[in-house]
């Protein structure tokens, strides 16, 4: 381990500075010997380290989303070289160069955390074994042996003896307990998070290299974490707890709010998103039009979930803009028709009328719906019937009341002549 905390030196100076700050500010409030002075410096140093990696975070998120982009194309590599595994292994990193996409983003966090890692180690070891370490001179070091957490000294380990603990002020009891809660709830928060990322935001249909790499480490880290928790001192068993609490609040909030397209969490995100859009008639959020002009680009590529929102909007008169707001379509408007039935303005618009059948036809029985029926013999009006002159009318063209045309005469155009011999 020293050749490690050689290694990272170089920060050990900085993470030292920075756990001092803190506790000359919270020990002026709960007193400087006290673990909450030393245990709440430490919490602020996560949350520090936690906010200056939010870009790379975003990073992570970026690269993951890319690799989301690329599962059907894997998945055709995957089939076609099904029987190849070499072969299927060179397709997909071809398919990872050509993309500049990177299947083991998701561990860039973790390896980022690393140095401070260390640093901190080394710092609390230095602690337990009363070395002066950084900035921390023998004050404070004599202060931060003095702390305790629940009753386990800040540089008590579980693997420590009696004696130990003892020369540190605390039973070997309150170490082991305090300790194993903490490894528990390391190791069980680790575990949530990453089960939450494979149930609910990443699209499980599609198995490739990477979802067997995610998840191989729903399991492999919360081992490691149990494994390795015994021998990590009380200050860094916090420093852990603390930064996977704050992974997982994190990574909640961007499955609820910036899903992995074809997931559970995006069914149910648009499902909220639709109620909110027909509620209020428009979108007010930005990561909102982001999410709708990235549905309506997509065109007939679209998941189930999507066209199911797309759909819905249509029904309650909305239309999704290529922008990402949404507009009311007037005639995208529900409808009733005339037989009773619900449709859309456009559809009614389109409706035939219905077809007679050949018996109506020849019966002249009731005419389809929206044609006009002629006045009868007996409803016509005194003043249209004709006078008792008897007056020549050409008959109309096509009418029924017309005389049949004569033997070798034509219905149309000119009349051939007659034969001679016919006189």
């Amino acid at each position: 381990m020293d050749t490690i905390a050689s290694l990272f030196s170089f920060i050990t100076t900085p993470v030292s500075w920075v756990i001092v700050q803190f506790h000359t500010v919270y020990g002026a409030i709960f007193g400087p010997d006290t673990g909450w002075a030393w245990g709440l410096s430490i919490v602020s140093l996560v949350i520090l380290i936690r906010i200056c990696l939010i870009p790379l975070f975003v990073k992570q998120i970026k690269s993951t989303r890319a690799m989301q982009t690329l599962q059907p194309e894997m998945k055709k590599i995957q089939e076609r070289y099904k029987n190849d595994k070499q072969r299927q292994s060179e397709e997909m990193m071809k398919l990872y160069k050509e993309t500049g996409t990177n299947p083991l983003s998701s561990c860039l966090p973790i390896l980022a955390q690393s140095p401070f890692f260390f640093a901190l180690y080394h710092v609390l070891n230095g602690i337990a074994t009363g070395d002066t370490i950084g900035v921390i001179n023998q004050s404070l070091l004599e202060s931060a042996q003095k702390a305790h957490i629940f009753g386990a000294p800040l540089a008590a380990k579980f693997t420590d003896g009696s004696a130990k603990v003892e020369s540190l002020g605390a039973s070997l009891t309150d170490v082991r307990v305090v300790t194993a809660i903490m490894i528990v709830l390391m190791s069980a928060s680790q575990f949530f998070t990453q089960r939450q990322l494979m149930t609910k935001n990443v699209d499980t249909s599609v198995k490739t290299p990477f979802m067997q790499q995610q998840k191989m480490l729903m399991y492999v880290f919360p081992v490691m974490f149990a494994v390795f928790g015994i021998n990590f001192p009380v200050g860094v068993l916090v420093y852990w707890l603390t930064t996977n609490v704050w992974t997982m609040g994190q990574q909640m909030y961007v499955i609820r709010n910036n899903p992995t397209p074809g997931s559970k969490a995006q069914a149910a995100y648009l499902e909220r998103l639709y109620k909110h859009v027909t509620h209020a008639g428009k979108t007010r959020r930005r990561s909102e039009k982001t999410i709708i002009k990235a549905i309506v680009a997509k065109g007939r590529d679209r998941n189930e979930a999507e066209r199911k929102f797309i759909n819905g909007l249509t029904k309650a008169g909305l239309a999704a803009q290529a922008d990402g707001t949404v507009m009311k379509s007037d005639a995208q408007t529900v409808v009733e028709t005339e037989d009773g039935t619900t449709a859309t303005a456009a559809t009614a618009k389109r409706q035939q009328p219905k077809r007679q059948t050949k018996s109506q036809r020849q019966s002249g029985g009731p005419k389809a719906a929206g044609e006009t029926t002629s006045l009868s013999k007996a409803d016509e009006p005194e003043d249209a019937k004709p006078s008792d002159a008897p007056r020549q009318t050409a008959p109309k063209p096509g009418s029924s009341g017309r005389s049949k045309a004569q033997s070798g005469q034509r219905k149309g155009g000119p009349q051939r002549p007659k034969s001679p011999s016919k006189k």
